[in-house]
């Protein structure tokens, strides 16, 4: 076993490798940006080496930087982690040549599967099952526009390499086809340095499952059952789950015979993925399944393996590399019970998952597992942590397993009503949402099923007068821990022969509310709502919802859903000006991509104006209504978040 090995990434899946490698006595370094000097996997580790700036291509894309560090402190490996450098050949190259051991795949087997229509000729030579589609070299847009044809409509537009959703389209019309693959062409570029595509038929039901798979050095592959990955937004996973729902012995069986023949055709080492499409409009069946990709990495929602399993897949991980056969054979590995992931991400479920960014003022999880269920959270940041701008928005993956799937699901449920997170805006309504959604309890789960129920999924009732008079009676701090138990002197100041009394004001969304908050003698509090409000009398505040004081703002949890109201500061001077009605300001921190329309032109609502690329993804800003444009941002602009990026001419006229 290695003695000191160094992770090449961030977050909580460096968190994670260090909490195995400590159980197995292995000592760690980290490695870190600017922006991550302070953050707990730096902390953790034994010791951290500083590689650049912020962004990604300054830090954690900086192979060289890694490979010296690892050098400089003494250490025999490098672990990936997952993104940035874990699928990269060059990178594992690098490491090799400096007498480093890589904790994954050959340098080889990661170039055999990187691109997708080179690793499905493969698996097809192999005998592997794969989907109908275009995965040849040439890349005109005639030739690609009449495979599509040939293919029939819907098809799906994929970039060749890399994987995530970036760079994928669906087309259902051949008169979309050219703006969907000059959209796709153009992310694939900027998220991997390649744009070329591959076009696919689109599977109408599709269920995305797949199955990991573990090589060694010996020429030995096992499988570790299937996950179903179908609940997905934007073409990126939201909640995982072992084993897929509604699996047959014959496909589980079929499934799992393919995905070892194709480890074993590239001699796989290490963990992998191989993840299928199946075709679920009649049922799991064992002939309509193909291959999809394979991820020659750890993934994402490796937890949830691991707890069917009770196999330690980090562990195997470094035991491999370090020289070792596989733990254990084919027939000792057992699946039990149920587990599911939910990723828990700063974004705006409401607003198309828009990214978000912000601290982490107040982050609580539950405390114990829920009953009959075990229970488990992988995250890397803490309060008072930053979501910053550079880096994917997620926050943490909460990951149960019961003893079947609706007890399992249950706990789920019960997980995301108790975390608790003010600072930022987050997904965990939309979690629970789909959790409880009909369609997908019943495990009725396709990669459409979010699409087809988002409207429900994302929509937040408006607050009641019991959640704005427990968001006053926060903000005058008179609940919050540590307050003096004597309400008179929780409320500061002194009131002779009536209720002491404050007025408070908040602010949600567009509206502006006017509270009055009164100590009772009895320990209770009243608060008043004024005008267009009744009066709301608060009761006791031991049956208060959970809030969280933050700098200006107070938020109230009601089960997996918040509400956060601005408190404005009455000593600070109003903005005169008020918000710019007739402009579009940038919703987060990023980089204006592509501008389509100049000073001078008429828009009509609806129509794109400009790409803004922020946390890996492409966001279309749209004109919200029809006017003239009297000023828009410079293609190539680094913009802060609140930025105006387009201002309107008043009245429409230029």
């Amino acid at each position: 076993m290695f003695g000191k090995i160094l992770i090449a990434n961030r977050g909580e899946i460096a968190c994670r490798v260090i909490r195995t490698a400590r159980k197995l006595g292995v000592r760690t370094v980290a490695v870190y940006s600017d922006a991550d000097a302070r953050a707990l996997h730096v902390e953790m580790a034994d010791e951290a080496v500083h590689i650049g700036a912020s962004p990604v291509g300054e830090s954690y894309l900086r192979g060289e930087r890694i490979v010296a560090a690892a050098l400089a402190t003494g250490a025999e490996a490098i672990h990936p982690g997952y993104g940035f450098l874990s699928e990269n050949p060059d990178f594992v190259d690098q490491v090799t040549a400096a007498g480093l051991v890589f904790i994954g795949p050959s340098a080889g087997s990661i170039r055999a599967m990187g691109l997708k229509d080179a690793a499905k000729r493969l698996m097809e030579t192999a005998g592997v099952p794969v989907v109908p589609g275009y995965h040849g070299e040439a890349q005109e847009i005639v030739l690609l526009a009449s495979k599509a044809r040939e293919i029939g409509y819907p098809v799906l537009i994929k970039a060749r390499a890399g994987g995530g959703g970036k760079g994928m389209r669906r087309v259902d019309h051949p008169d979309d086809f050219s703006e969907a693959l000059s959209g796709a062409r153009r992310e694939a570029k900027a998220a991997f340095g390649d744009d070329r595509v591959l076009v696919e038929k689109y599977v109408d039901k599709p269920r995305h499952i797949e199955v990991q798979v573990f090589g060694d050095n010996f020429g030995d592959a096992v499988h570790l059952f299937e996950r179903d990955c179908s609940a997905q937004r934007r073409h990126q996973k939201v909640i995982e789950e072992a084993p897929a729902p509604g699996m047959t012995p014959a496909l589980r069986k079929a499934m799992a015979e393919a995905a070892v023949k194709a480890a074993k055709a590239i001699n796989y080492s290490g963990a992998g993925t191989i993840e299928f499409i199946v075709d679920a409009s009649q049922g799991l069946k064992a002939d309509r399944f193909w291959f999809m990709e394979m991820n020659t990495r750890l993934q994402v929602e490796h937890p949830v393996t691991e707890m069917v399993t009770g196999v330690d897949l980090v562990e195997w991980q470094l035991r491999v590399a370090s020289g070792e056969k596989l733990p254990k054979p084919q027939a000792e590995i057992a699946l039990s019970g149920h587990a599911f992931e939910a990723r828990l991400y700063a974004e705006d479920a409401a607003k198309g998952f828009l990214p978000a960014t912000g601290t982490l003022h107040h982050l609580k999880f539950p405390d114990a597992a829920p009953q009959s269920a075990a229970m488990r959270i992988e995250t890397g940041v803490r309060a008072g942590d930053a979501i910053s701008p550079f880096y994917d928005p997620m926050i943490a993956k909460l990951v149960v397993h019961a003893k079947d799937r609706a007890t399992a699901l249950g706990a789920l449920r019960e997980t995301l009503a108790l975390t608790e997170v003010a600072g930022s805006t987050v997904n965990t309504a939309f979690l629970a949402a789909l959790a409880a959604d009909a369609d997908f309890a019943a495990g009725d789960v396709d990669t459409g099923l979010i699409g087809r129920h988002q409207g429900a999924l994302t929509a937040i009732p408006a607050p009641s007068d019991e959640t704005i008079a427990a968001a006053a009676l926060a903000a005058t701090d008179a609940g919050a821990p540590g307050a003096a138990a004597d309400p008179w002197s929780t409320l500061s100041g002194y009131a002779h022969f009536h209720p002491l009394a404050r007025r408070i004001r908040l602010r949600h969304g567009e509206e502006n509310i006017l509270a009055r908050v009164s100590a009772r003698p009895d320990g209770r509090f009243q608060v008043v709502l004024e005008a267009p409000h009744d009066a709301v009398n608060t009761h006791d505040l031991r049956t208060m919802p959970h809030t969280a004081r933050w700098p200006g703002h107070v938020t109230v949890f009601e089960g997996a859903v918040s509400y956060t109201f601005t408190v404005p500061d009455p000593l600070a001077k109003a903005d005169e000006a008020g918000p710019a009605s007739g402009s579009l300001r940038a919703p987060m921190p990023g980089l204006v991509k592509l501008v389509r329309a100049a000073a001078g032109d008429a828009v009509i609502k609806g129509q794109p104006l400009l790409i803004l690329e922020a946390m890996k993804m492409e966001h279309v800003i749209a004109a919200p209504h029809d006017s003239v444009i009297a000023e828009i941002a410079a293609e190539g602009a680094q913009v802060s978040d609140g930025t105006v990026l387009v201002r309107f001419a008043e009245d429409g006229q230029g």
